[in-house]
């Protein structure tokens, strides 16, 4: 009979002691692949949010502007680059920015500013200023109105510690107020009716101003008030512009959102004495795995000339990459522990099992089978347990992260806080399967082929006479 009829027979002769083998490696495969995937998503989550919202995958700049960000370092936006580029097979658009510094005042406060030059429609491609823009603000007389309504009493009770703050999201006021999903809809209706924020929008060609809501805090500034702008433009000219504010944004960086101010790019590039001038153009592309991003760099590369010069997203979020990559290593440590753990497990399972059959091993060798063959056969035994674990182990994570990728863990109180801080969703979302599944399970397969090698030695050094006394 061949060797992995006999080590399949023997498999399934002691059924008990087989399906605790297999067990042990599908629990390793199984947990390994959820947290690995969990842990994937979640640094997945955190670049695209980094990466989408600001500087997005691939930008077009002054190949000084990156490390000496002022007004001189632009260049030239023609219709033919913005063409070239759209043209482009992976492309879905161009966003052209213009971002600079001021000093910002109102009456008699002064600030310094961030002045980006957007346009207003092409900007959804990537931070999407439209969706920050302020839905609801806690005025003293809103607050009133609110305690008035309907609002659960312990509601009621926290309106004033919020008091002054503005809402862009039913999310973000959903965080502050620990409203319940099942409560969203009843509750939102009343903010809808009694704090209501009327915003407004800027579009191209007309000088009005959007600015972040802390920033309208400190300057004491509302819709239809007028901020005015100083700066150093182009070449050294003076900068300097009235500007009516539009709209008011809350951005969930509070940095950013204590000093930003979002112009029309033209109007920016009148502000500051540069026509036809951009300092940065951004590229919204479909597939953005690493392999097309290279080969798109490559490609822009070829369409213009110095001084322009193409960043791909690894070159303008270094500082990002590298706490990654730290984080990430402390999450390979969990990972190994994880595998220390299940190859305990593994070797626990396969020391019983060989401590069992020593008889049978030994019965086996007194009636003529070579300890070769037994040593086939016990290695086609355990191959065959820890196949049928790690399949039965990818099989049965793989529902298990389909469900977390589309349903991924939502954060609420003071852990969602600190997400929309950081200006992430505060959710942890999985990542659905890709490379990582092949290596989880290799290195589990790896652990059961070092366990073996206990079971072989023992049946090579095994005495028979004494095994037939166990």
């Amino acid at each position: 009979m061949k060797n992995y009829k006999i080590a399949w027979r023997n498999l399934w002769r002691n059924r008990r002691r087989t399906l605790i083998t297999v067990a042990s490696v599908f629990f390793a495969v199984f947990f390994a692949l959820v947290m690995r995937s969990l842990q994937l998503g979640t640094y997945d989550h955190m670049f695209r949010n980094a990466i989408e919202s600001y500087t997005g995958y691939i930008q077009i700049q002054h190949e000084d502007f990156w490390d000496n960000k002022i007004v001189d370092n632009t260049f030239e936006f023609t219709s033919d680059l913005d063409q070239d580029i759209r043209s482009m097979k992976n492309v879905t658009g161009t966003v052209p920015r213009f971002e600079s510094f001021a000093l910002a005042s109102s009456g008699t406060l002064t600030k310094g500013v961030l002045v980006m030059g957007i346009d207003p429609e092409k900007e959804a491609l990537l931070s999407d200023t439209r969706s920050k823009l302020v839905k609801y603000h806690l005025t003293d007389a809103n607050i009133g109105a609110l305690k008035n309504s309907n609002l659960p009493e312990t509601m009621k009770k926290s309106l004033d510690l919020f008091k002054g703050n503005f809402y862009s999201s039913n999310s973000s006021l959903a965080v502050d107020f620990n409203i319940e999903d099942k409560d969203s809809s009843m509750i939102n209706s009343i903010f809808r009716k009694h704090a209501s924020f009327e915003n407004g929008y800027i579009s191209l060609g007309e000088p009005g101003a959007l600015i972040g809501s802390k920033l309208a805090l400190y300057l004491n500034a509302g819709i239809g008030d007028t901020i005015v702008l100083l700066s150093q433009g182009y070449h050294g000219t003076t900068a300097a512009g009235k500007f009516r504010i539009n709209g008011i944004v809350k951005l969930p960086t509070p940095d950013f959102d204590n000093k930003i101010v979002y112009l029309p790019y033209n109007i920016c590039q009148e502000l500051y004495n540069a026509p036809g001038m951009l300092t940065s153009l951004a590229i919204s592309i479909k597939d953005n795995d690493d392999e097309t991003i290279e080969g798109m760099v490559k490609e822009i590369e070829k369409e213009i000339t110095p001084p322009l010069k193409v960043m791909e997203w690894r070159e303008m979020n270094k500082l990002m990459i590298n706490q990654m990559d730290a984080d990430s290593k402390s999450g390979m440590i969990m990972i190994f522990i994880l595998y220390l753990v299940i190859a305990f497990g593994i070797f626990g399972t396969v020391l019983m099992m060989t401590a069992e059959r020593r008889r049978e091993f030994g019965v086996l060798v007194a009636i003529g089978m070579q300890k070769n063959k037994l040593s086939v056969v016990v290695t086609m035994e355990l191959i065959m347990m820890g196949f049928l674990g790690i399949i039965s182990g990818i099989v049965a994570s793989l529902p298990v992260i389909f469900y977390g990728y589309s349903h991924p863990i939502r954060f609420h109180g003071e852990m969602a806080k600190m997400y929309e801080d950081y200006g992430m969703e505060a959710v942890m979302p999985f990542l659905l399967p890709d490379m990582y599944v092949l290596w989880q399970s290799l290195v589990v397969a790896i652990i059961v082929f070092i366990a073996l090698i206990y079971p072989l030695r023992k049946i090579r050094k095994m005495k028979v006479v004494n095994s037939l006394k166990a």
